[in-house]
């Protein structure tokens, strides 16, 4: 089979070669995976630099979320088990944390809903316990990940402002729905949030992009707001001020969602519940905005490193070169 391989850990566009392999073999436990579908992550691209905090042995082919296909052909939603990764024609995947892909969803819609979305729900429900009628702030709104986590405010009645970088994600927010956008190119981002919110500032503020983000976070948090840190696109990861955190009276959550697939499981599949009812009346739906042939993977995860994309982009084995959508 034909799959993607970091023999050496560097940019996703020079590290990956696309090489011709053995299918893998399941462990125990495990079940091989014909790849209808998988989504490109940032921690994909973390990986292939050797920054992120899985580090899979070398050579291993990256790739953390799928729509998959079992040998009795059901679509299912996936982690492939590493160094067998996504990016593949085949990958392995542990059964027991197999999930349906919804009917409602495509194949690359499907394989976009599950880390970006379980993250949402987790930051926005179990973390910050957003309520209706609250203010919602997300940072980075027309990427992957916030993308997601708009469509989820929106799901549960809340005001949505989304900060984004440029015209074109601007756009994409809007469409995302997005009550207020604010292009944190053209605008002052703690200006433009005090005005939105008549002074009071935003409850909950979902953030993977670290850096001057949260400072500007911190600046807006409303009293007894939840700052939900979920990662560090910027690359810079901020030092929390503490006693600043004491004085305005907000709270700061992390999220690291992979340790609920060991810590509370059960948590896990009720959450793909409430995804899949979603998805299925309409409220939230991947936005896949490319889908590209498996030739075109590491240019597709380098482009996501660069942060020069809104959405998701799906690499799908089935296509032919040229023929991405």
């Amino acid at each position: 089979m034909q799959a993607w391989q970091v023999h050496q850990n560097g940019e996703p566009a020079e590290a990956m070669r696309l090489q011709e392999v053995d299918r893998p073999t399941p462990g125990d436990g495990q079940v091989l995976l014909k790849v209808r579908a998988a989504n490109i992550n940032f921690p994909d691209a973390l990986m292939c630099r050797g920054q992120y905090q899985v580090r899979p042995p070398l050579p291993f082919t990256p790739g953390v979320e799928i729509c998959g296909e079992t040998e009795d052909g059901r679509r299912v939603i996936a982690t492939p088990a590493l160094p067998h990764g996504g990016f593949a024609e085949y990958a392995v995947a542990d059964a027991a944390a197999l999930l349906p892909a919804p009917e409602a969803l495509d194949d690359a819609e499907a394989a976009a809903l599950h880390i970006g979305y379980q993250t949402g729900w987790f930051g926005l429900h179990r973390r910050a316990r957003l309520e209706a009628g609250e203010t919602l702030l997300v940072h980075a709104a027309a990427g992957g990940v916030g993308s997601a986590a708009v469509q989820l405010g929106k799901a549960a009645g809340a005001t949505v402002i989304g900060v984004v970088g440029g015209a074109d994600k601007a756009a994409v927010a809007r469409e995302l729905g997005c009550d207020v956008v604010i292009d944190r190119r053209a605008e002052n981002v703690i200006g433009a949030v005090k005005e939105a919110t008549g002074g009071r500032g935003a409850d909950v503020i979902y953030d993977p992009v670290g850096g001057e983000a949260y400072t500007q976070s911190t600046k807006v948090v409303a009293f007894e707001g939840r700052i939900v840190v979920v990662g560090f696109a910027s690359g810079s990861i901020p030092s929390a001020a503490l006693n600043h955190a004491l004085v305005k009276n907000y709270a700061i959550l992390g999220l690291h969602w992979g340790l609920y697939n060991t810590k509370n499981p059960k948590l896990v599949l009720h959450c793909h519940e409430q995804l899949t009812e979603l998805a299925a009346r309409g409220a939230i739906k991947p936005l896949v905005s490319e889908r590209v042939p498996l030739s075109g993977a590491a240019a597709a995860v380098q482009r996501v490193a660069d942060g020069v994309t809104t959405g998701r982009i799906a690499v799908v084995p089935t296509l032919q070169n040229g023929a991405a959508a």
